[in-house]
């Protein structure tokens, strides 16, 4: 009989852990950003310093437990067509999959956009944090998201290779 006690008990622990677990995963460290201070910069092509491109119905969240968990989408009047010739393209991005819960960001879908070329990708800024990019994807029909994607620094630093010299001070 104490057996059977002890198992439900451990059964029941590690239900409960996992909920936890669960729930800090996908909810507990997310917050919202505020669309009010929001910002959708590019980097030109000059590499001058990243300029702001006109947009509406920001919707972004963003977490404190690791560096790329930041998604957000918006609308502007800019196309990939306009933007191409003044922006820096960012070759390779894949974007990460957001919370179920943030609708907005379908990962899949802007993928398969951005194989399709119907959504080019632009670097926002590099090194945002170290080792970490900010891209934004523009479509043609005037969506855009943006997320963080770890760069070949960031690679270096996070497997433990030596990082080389282009790589900027932690």
């Amino acid at each position: 009989m104490s057996g059977k006690i002890l198992g439900i008990g451990i059964i029941a622990a590690a239900l409960i852990f996992g909920a936890v677990v669960y729930y800090t995963q996908v909810f507990y460290y997310y917050y919202d950003l505020p669309a009010e201070e929001a910002e959708v910069l590019l980097t030109p092509l000059d590499g001058t310093a990243p300029r702001a491109i006109a947009f509406e119905d920001f919707e972004g969240i963003d977490a404190t437990s690791s560096p790329i968990r930041y998604r957000a989408c918006f609308s502007t009047s800019e196309s990939p067509q306009t933007l191409d010739p003044l922006f820096e393209r960012y070759e390779g991005s894949e974007p990460r999959n957001a919370p179920f819960w943030f609708g907005c960001f379908d990962a899949e879908d802007i993928g398969d956009e951005i194989a399709a070329g119907t959504a080019h990708v632009y670097t926002s800024q590099r090194n945002i944090e170290f080792g970490i990019d900010r891209v934004v994807a523009v479509t043609d029909d005037g969506r855009g998201y943006i997320w963080e994607e770890i760069n070949e620094c960031g690679d270096k630093a996070y497997d433990g290779t030596p990082l080389g010299e282009d790589c900027p001070e932690r």
